[in-house]
């Protein structure tokens, strides 16, 4: 009964959408907008908290033997040359760099070159999808999506679920969070570009619990 509407609004919405001691500082909170129905969807990959599991590359230039490829272990920490034991886990990718960058900083006389980390594969991103759907469940998609395509990894809406009245459940440090997403005209023969911005299309984050109902 979705399944023509629901292609064409997942195509609409991807289109528009050394053992040092470990370092560590207090991660800022998650920076979301407000709640409630009038919430923006994050749209920069840079607003991603890195959790255990996820795949990072770090780079740090001029310095090819500081290149690699590393798993966040199930501590949230990683293992990096001249720095040690890092804690990475809750923080964006900028502030695993400015953590690198202090630890290094006793290797150099001068300034620290510049350091990139990048989320190669985040696999250790999570998310529940549950109520009226098809196949409800927890989901580790390994890479970032939206709560759109999180409908279509649960099999799609089922046949008398309200998608105008969508809950997003989020943890924020020790609170949780609403939102609201309104999917309804996306099902419907004739979308064009106004009704994906209307929908309210959000990032799905990890530990996010997604409510059809």
């Amino acid at each position: 009964m979705f399944k023509r509407p629901l292609v064409i609004a997942i195509a609409a919405a991807m289109v528009s959408t050394a053992h040092a001691q470990p370092v560590e500082t207090k991660p800022s909170g998650p920076r979301t907008a407000a709640t409630g129905s009038a919430v923006a969807a994050p749209t920069a990959a840079s607003t991603y908290r890195i959790n255990a599991g996820d795949e990072l590359e770090i780079y740090v230039w001029g310095e090819e033997r500081l290149q690699r490829k590393v798993k966040v272990l199930p501590d949230g920490t990683i293992a990096f040359p001249l720095v040690g034991q890092v804690v990475v886990q809750g923080y964006l990718p900028s502030e695993v760099e400015a953590l690198i960058t202090t630890g290094l900083s006793a290797q150099y006389v001068g300034a620290v070159p510049q350091v990139t980390v990048s989320v190669v594969v985040p696999s250790g991103m999570q998310f529940s999808v549950m109520g009226r759907v098809k196949s409800p469940g927890t989901f580790s998609p390994g890479r970032y999506v939206n709560v759109l395509e999180a409908l279509s990894l649960a099999g799609g809406p089922g046949e008398f679920a309200n998608l105008d009245n969508v809950l997003i459940i989020r943890k924020s440090g020790n609170q949780l969070r609403t939102f609201n997403a309104r999917l309804a005209s996306l099902f419907k023969v004739g979308t064009d570009a106004r009704d994906v911005a209307g929908g309210n299309i959000l990032q799905i984050e990890t530990g996010d619990t997604v409510i059809v109902r």
